[in-house]
């Protein structure tokens, strides 16, 4: 049965609740990801930071290092208790919530998502960043890391679902459909202008992309 995005979201969500186990081996495995560190170094995170779809706390940790203040959200308790046991004894505000119907109590200088974009279905993108507008204190920016046009090739693509998805397996050999939408550096930009944000996108080696963007007064 193809996919809808209400569907995409719940089956997404169940895959990473179970994948927590091994959430951490694609980081320890692959060069190219121990290569984002630097260029995450050179964002703009600054102040009060909002950390979105936080997983087991791999990018937690080094933005408590830079952050005056900082809260993670994640839908999966899962990955969650991962990211706890990995930043303490730093004080991070950890809130487990979906993120299609999560909004945020207060505003934050920075709002920060690593491999989070890639996974939002298409119809959800306009509403998911009004939500990241309206998380942001005047003046602030979002950040993001993610998967660009190149990890499409190592990724076993689906066709004829309803939302663009990839399949994925774990160790127990069960079979995971994800929301996976590669998105192309200028095409974002594009994207972000109609949505109201101002934002610039780039390349980083053949499968990431880095980004900021500010809403436009």
């Amino acid at each position: 049965m193809a996919l809808d995005d209400d569907a995409a979201v719940r089956e997404q969500i169940a895959y990473y609740r179970a994948r927590a186990p091994e959430y951490d081996q694609e980081y320890a495995e692959r060069e190219d990801m121990r290569e984002l560190r630097p260029v995450f170094d050179g964002l703009p995170i600054v102040g009060d930071v909002l950390e979105l779809a936080c997983g087991t706390g791999q990018w937690t940790a080094p933005l408590a290092a830079r952050a005056r203040s900082l809260t993670a959200v994640d839908a999966a308790p899962e990955t969650l208790a991962i990211a706890r046991e990995r930043v303490a004894p730093a004080e991070v505000e950890f809130v487990c919530a979906d993120l299609f119907g999560w909004r945020p109590a207060r505003r934050y200088d920075t709002v920060f998502f690593a491999f989070w974009l890639s996974h939002v279905p298409p119809s959800h993108l306009p509403g998911f960043w009004q939500t990241v507008a309206d998380a942001l204190a005047p003046g602030g920016k979002a950040v993001f890391l993610d998967n660009g046009p190149g990890e499409a090739a190592i990724e076993e693509v689906l066709a004829g679902e309803g939302v663009p998805a990839v399949r994925r397996r774990l160790a127990d050999g069960s079979e995971h459909r994800v929301v996976k939408v590669f998105h192309e550096p200028d095409q974002l930009v594009r994207d972000l202008a109609g949505w109201g944000w101002s934002g610039d996108v780039r390349a980083v080696g053949s499968n990431f992309i880095a980004g900021t963007a500010e809403p436009v007064a």
